[in-house]
């Protein structure tokens, strides 16, 4: 067996720094040779790494490529080889899109373009892994036992004949290859390249894992006379027993496969100096602390071996949740700056810790360089497709309509603070309170009588997005073609076209790409439903990642990668954040197309070689950074978080020697830093406004508020502030009711003995859906409606039929009628009554409609539901007119629902007519009173000052600040 020359830096060395000091100190000019590295980012970090070991002097520096970027070209003109090119990932998304929904359902295979399209996308890795790990699934798939799986395995081989049958045959017939075994050939040639003409000059490849072509390269690369293969995050100190009891789960799994794939010995792994000489690896420094804790089961009983552990520059950092997570962090990094010339990076798999720890910085002006980029399904001009998209599925219903008009990007050819203007204006007028119907036609109801300029918009609106009118199936391709077109009218602004609004920056050209590329992929799809579009936009999205150039503003020295982007890299401070597991490390699981036994027979890597492969990352950089920091929540996501396994084995591998992870004290700084020093209690609000300021005309329902909840009449009467209806309201019970009242009025303004005709009920039924259709609402909305509406007029007729033969035809009868009752002192008393009749034997009876809750008689003789009371000491007064200027005899309700009980009639003190006369002059007594006493400047207006008299209603607890002066119990004090 010929020589190998495999080499490893000490776990405890900076890795690239310690590579480019031990290139220069070697053999032959800087510049002579090749470096072959695991990634992009390694490769120009290693750029820095040679001028720094250069003491800051420019330096011709050696070829440094990533594995992927093998030269094809070279390879073309030295040896003649060529491949078939590669099938586009966007073409292979959408041809196996079209395969999945060609099975129509069989299989279980998705009906839908966007879940074939996230399907595929699953396809597309299966393919990639087969490619990687050299098997051909086409082969050992069918050779699996059907009859040794169970049934819903059995279905899924048979879903797989697309990429066991259908897909190599199409690969086949167009002459293309997948990418992954493109790329699989590209090495296979550059290494038998190499091993029939060894190059003159240096050669060394940086692997810590390996494919097989991959490890076929190493053996190569290490065997050539000026060939070396390093090891990166190699562990010297485990020992032989050690080493032969390491499953795919530990640190050094990866590394072992490759020694045994190129035929190595570990006794060949040769230690390397860094850049300051040392011995590799101190037998008490931090990689023997991480050794230990990480062995695996069978050699724990090292654990026992030392009493001692060296936990220097290692600290743990834990918080409550994520929140002050993300913070601790934030301070630990900015922390760093403090001093000259640190480095620090927050290292994490969690794209949200990410972000959350990016934004916590911006709070100290620290702009940092995360290197995973941004998802591009978050970026404004893809949000802005993603909305309109949304907007025109839900046929412009109010609230995905408003969601779009107030994104940035929306100008409509407008000057965009002139575009937010009138959609502020629509929002308050048409887009709140009940949904209109579908569509412009139904906003533009909803606008009738409203300011020209308003209906201008609007029909600017419809203009703009009339490309989204879609019929109901159109091709994929189709809709985003029209999406982009809406998109690019609906973001001109008076001076810029919409092309160079929504494809402008790195997010925008991204976006404008993907699209393109999609218009050609998805042709070959089939239909889809206009609905579809949203969630296909989404599928296409998905995993997209805008790299931006770094930032003018970003930090030099903070920075956030993950753990493949900081792989090889050190910096002075590393936070390993995310050490939770399910997040570092991820879940093993097998995917979703074959389970742990259908993998490994069909020659398929495990699914815990992806923890092992965690766990080396968290080796490496928590062994060759000065300072160490692992952060991991208490509480991830409102649930308990389970600390990753290395963590605990490491805690308890330091109780058995009598220690602990010192506590990091970001933890304390964050929970500090929002804490104030002092807690004032603000005191219960007491309005007392100026006289002249307070009002002088009240409703009925107004009194029953100034009861309940004197500050809200102050913020509505006095402040003069509205509440806003709620936004898209799916249904709307003051509307039915507004219905309810309008239809009873128009049949009994008719005839009031309309109720004792053949067709009372049909003639009711009719005038109630007239109203309701006058009002509009949806169609499933009015669907529901007129079936409670039927209901309510056949009980109002029989109750009507009954109440006519009890007390026969009333003299006079009237519904919706206002009055104004003037009071002594100015003050006036406005109220309208639903129905008031004189009945036969001259007494005057006042029914109130309620298709909702109907108030207890207690409330009503509490004076808390004051309506009815006041309504008789009105007419009584004569204000409803001469016809009902009577003593009233009866206060009703009537309960109008239209559900399964139509109608509830509730007479009050029916048989306490005394008591009724009490309840009605102690109505007249006290209103004047009331009046009076919120007329002296002395009396404020307290936001619900007994605990007894609730308002339902409360939309001024916000600014009364009931939560700061209410006690913790809920009393509100006196």
């Amino acid at each position: 067996m010929s020589l190998l020359h495999i080499g490893a830096f000490s776990p405890e060395t900076p890795f690239l720094p310690a590579l480019a000091a031990h290139w220069l100190a070697g053999d032959g000019a800087p510049q002579d040779g090749l470096i072959i590295l695991p990634s992009r980012r390694a490769a120009q970090a290693l750029a820095g790494a040679f001028l720094e070991a250069n003491g800051g002097h420019a330096l011709l520096l050696p070829r440094i490529i990533a594995l992927g970027n093998i030269d094809e070209a070279g390879l073309l003109l030295s040896t003649g080889f060529a491949l078939p090119p590669a099938i586009a990932a966007t073409a292979r998304q959408a041809l196996l899109a079209r395969l999945i929904l060609a099975m129509a359902g069989a299989g279980g295979a998705p009906q839908k373009p966007h879940a074939a399209w996230v399907l595929a996308a699953e396809l597309a890795e299966l393919l990639d892994e087969a490619d990687h790990a050299e098997v051909d699934l086409g082969e050992t798939l069918p050779q699996l036992v059907a009859g040794e799986l169970a049934a819903h395995w059995q279905k899924t081989l048979d879903f797989l004949r697309i990429i066991t049958q259908a897909w190599p045959a199409h690969l086949r017939e167009q002459g293309l290859l997948n990418p992954a075994a493109r790329l699989r050939e590209m090495i296979r040639a550059q290494t038998s390249a190499w091993q029939d003409r060894p190059p003159a000059h240096r050669l060394w490849m940086v692997a810590a894992e390996g494919t097989p072509a991959i490890a076929g390269m190493a053996r190569v690369v290490a065997g050539l006379p000026q060939g070396l293969l390093l090891l990166p995050g190699y562990d010297p100190l485990l020992d032989s027993a050690a080493w032969l009891a390491l499953d795919d789960t530990h640190a050094q799994s990866a590394i072992a496969r490759l020694l045994a794939d190129i035929g190595a010995r570990r006794s060949e792994v040769q230690p390397l100096p860094g850049p300051n000489p040392a011995a590799p690896a101190e037998p008490d420094g931090r990689a023997a602390l991480l050794s230990r804790a990480l062995l695996p089961a069978e050699a724990l009983g090292h654990w026992q071996d030392t009493a001692t552990a060296n936990i220097a520059g290692l600290t743990r950092l834990q918080t409550p949740d994520e929140a002050q997570n993300a913070l601790a962090i934030a301070m630990v990094l900015r922390g760093a700056l403090e001093r000259p010339g640190s480095t620090a990076a927050l290292i994490t798999p969690d794209r949200q810790l990410a972000a959350r720890v990016a934004s916590a910085l911006k709070r100290f002006g620290i702009t940092a360089d995360d290197s995973a980029g941004e998802p591009l399904t978050q970026t404004p001009p893809a949000v802005f497709l993603r909305l309109l998209a949304r907007a025109a599925a839900a046929e412009f219903s109010p609230l995905p309509l408003l969601s779009l008009l107030k994104h940035p990007l929306a100008a409509g050819g407008l000057p965009p603070g002139q575009f937010r203007d009138q959609a502020r204006r629509l929002e308050t007028r048409a887009l709140r309170g009940p949904r209109p119907g579908p569509g412009f036609d139904g906003l533009k109801f909803r606008l009738e009588g409203a300011p020209q300029g308003l209906r201008d918009f609007a029909d600017r609106l419809e203009l703009l997005l009339r490309p989204l009118a879609l019929p109901e199936a159109l091709a994929p391709a189709t809709a985003l073609r029209l999406l982009a077109e809406a998109g690019e009218a609906l973001a001109r602004t008076d001076e810029l076209p919409g092309a160079a609004v929504l494809w402008a920056g790195e997010a925008g050209i991204a976006l404008s790409e993907l699209l393109l590329d999609m218009f050609t992929a998805l042709t070959p799809l089939p239909d889809m439903a206009r609905g579809d579009l949203p969630d296909l936009l989404d599928a296409i999205l998905a995993g997209t990642v805008v790299r931006k150039p770094r930032v003018k503003d970003g930090h030099p020295r903070i920075a956030i990668w993950g753990i493949q982007e900081a792989a090889l890299q050190s910096v002075d401070i590393a936070v390993l954040g995310g050490l939770v597991e399910g997040v570092w490390p991820a879940p093993a699981e097998p995917g979703p197309w074959l389970s742990r036994p259908m993998r490994k027979a069909a020659g398929l890597p495990s699914p815990e070689q992806k923890i092992g492969q965690a766990a080396h990352g968290f080796f490496a950089l928590g062994c060759s950074c000065r300072e160490v920091v692992l952060a991991a929540p208490i509480r991830r996501e409102r649930a308990p978080a389970v600390p990753a396994r290395w963590l605990t084995r490491l805690d308890a591998m330091l109780a058995g020697a009598g220690t602990v992870l010192p506590p990091h004290d970001a933890a304390q700084w964050a929970a500090q830093l929002d804490m104030p020093v002092a807690r004032e209690t603000r005191p219960r609000p007491y309005p007392r406004p100026p006289v002249a300021a307070r009002p002088d005309t009240l409703s009925i329902s107004e009194i029953g508020t100034l009861i309940a909840d004197p500050y809200a009449i102050y913020a509505r009467k006095i402040l003069r502030l509205r509440e806003l209806p709620a936004l898209d309201e799916e249904s709307d019970q003051s509307l039915f009711g507004e219905i309810v009242h309008a239809g009873l009025a128009a049949f009994f303004a008719r005839d009031k003995n309309g109720c004792a005709a053949a067709d009372a009920v049909a003639r009711l039924e009719a005038e109630l859906q007239t109203a309701m259709r006058a009002k509009r609402p949806r169609a499933a909305l009015e669907a529901w409606w007129a079936a409670r509406l039927a209901r309510i007029a056949a009980w109002v007729v029989e109750l009507e039929q009954a109440r006519r033969a009890t007390s026969g035809v009333p003299r006079a009868l009237a519904h919706e009628q206002d009055g104004v009752f003037h009071l002594p002192g100015g003050y006036r008393l406005t109220g309208r009554a639903d129905r008031i009749e004189r009945a036969a034997d001259g007494g005057v009876a006042l029914i109130d409609y309620k298709t909702g809750f109907v108030p207890p008689a207690a409330q009503v003789e509490a004076g808390t539901a004051p309506q009815l009371p006041l309504e008789a000491v009105m007419a009584e007064a004569g204000v409803f007119g001469d016809d009902f200027a009577a003593t009233v005899t009866e206060l009703a309700y009537f309960k109008l629902s239209g559900r399964a009980e139509a109608g509830e009639e509730t007479r009050l003190f029916a048989h306490k007519p005394g008591r009724l006369r009490e309840v009605i002059d102690q109505a007249g007594a006290s209103l004047a009173d009331l009046f009076d006493k919120f007329a002296e400047a002395r009396t404020a207006y307290l936001a619900s000052p007994h605990p007894a008299r609730v308002n339902k209603y409360d939309a001024y607890a916000g600014i009364s600040r009931r939560a700061e002066w209410a006690g913790e119990d809920g009393d509100d004090g006196d």
